[in-house]
């Protein structure tokens, strides 16, 4: 399953050029969510950091899930739409 996402997704390239912060026609936010026990989210968010997925730093802090014990971080992450002829 985690190599289904990260094939989904180009590798993290920190030195790209941002796009305008609204959507468009040309791309659009996906959310990456990773709900667990804190130890399992840092851990995840680290395995996808070593895949070269995502950097550390750019995943949400953790926040409360709503499963009672469980905490949450989420990251936002620009793809190109594909382009409909």
């Amino acid at each position: 399953m985690l190599d289904a996402l990260l094939s989904a997704f180009p590798p993290n390239d920190p030195g790209a050029p941002l796009p305008d912060r609204a959507p468009s026609d040309s791309w659009e936010e996906v959310h990456v969510l990773v709900i667990s026990s804190p130890n399992g989210v840092r851990e995840t968010v680290h395995e996808l950091h070593r895949r070269g997925f995502a950097e550390v730093g750019t995943w949400s802090k953790l926040l409360p899930a709503p499963t009672s014990g469980e905490v949450m971080s989420i990251l936002t992450r620009r793809r190109a739409r594909e382009q409909r002829e």
